[in-house]
């Protein structure tokens, strides 16, 4: 997974060095700057962790040009299903019953915790990242991506534009259609769809889930709140099958300068 540029690397974590140097990058995006927590996070070494961790793959973008130590400055984790058997489930599996998709015959592939450095923002980290996943998905066979993402804050008056506008417009079909679980289930069709502003609905997503509606991708029934991430998710569903060419396009475009 190497690009073709001066300076920036995408690859897999290979060691333990890699994998502390993504989550000090997700310390400084989730915990930092987002306000979330969690039980394993280690706020002395400033890392950001969890117990999934070590069954994960991490894809990593490097900058080359920044100082030793500090060079990540995107990652992507990405668990397939037989990562997934040696960690007793996936990780949405604590917020969503995943029962469609873990029944459905199909390959299936999680992801999650997608972040860039600030500094990287706008810019073509983000398609570096999503060319590398495009890579994985092809190498490894993969039918169905799935992960959840977040709103940040966990008062859902505020998102009532954007959570409704998520529920009418791409809500996912029945066979795809997995559901928030009931400890944290937030309904997202707080507004009638005939009252959705959607100019404004679609000013309040955030931009990595605006990215997966993009390629073809659908929510699951109801939201969940993370009061330990300080976030309310929602769960992401792209079918390979289902995603028209122009999202393959995208999808698959060379983001090289």
């Amino acid at each position: 997974m190497q690009i073709d540029d001066r300076h920036f690397e995408l690859r897999l974590a290979a060691d333990d060095a890699d994998l502390l140097a993504a989550q000090r990058l997700r310390y400084e995006v989730f915990v930092a700057e987002l306000g979330g927590d969690g039980p394993m996070v280690d706020h002395d070494a400033r890392l950001e962790r969890d117990r999934f961790d070590p069954y994960f793959d991490h894809l990593m973008l490097l900058d080359h040009q920044r100082a030793e130590g500090d060079q990540v400055v995107g990652v992507y984790r990405v668990m397939r299903q037989d990562q997934a058997r040696d960690a007793g489930q996936f990780y949405s599996e604590g917020e969503y019953d995943l029962t469609p998709l873990l029944t459905s015959g199909r390959r299936l592939l999680e992801l999650g915790r997608s972040c860039v450095h600030p500094d990287y923002r706008g810019g073509p980290a983000m398609m570096f990242l999503w060319n590398g996943l495009a890579e994985y998905v092809a190498e490894h066979g993969i039918e169905v991506m799935f992960g959840v993402a977040s709103f940040p804050g966990i008062d859902p008056d505020p998102l009532q534009q954007p959570l409704s506008f998520l529920h009418h417009r791409h809500l996912a079909p029945s066979d795809l259609r997995v559901r928030a679980r009931a400890d944290g289930y937030q309904e997202m069709a707080l507004v009638p769809e005939g009252d959705l502003d959607r100019p404004a609905a679609t000013r309040a997503i955030p931009a990595l889930i605006k990215a997966y509606l993009r390629l073809g991708g659908f929510v699951g029934q109801g939201a969940y709140i993370d009061r330990a991430f300080n976030c309310i998710d929602v769960c992401l569903v792209i079918d390979t099958a289902r995603m028209s060419e122009k999202h393959r396009a995208i999808y698959t475009k060379d983001a090289r300068p």
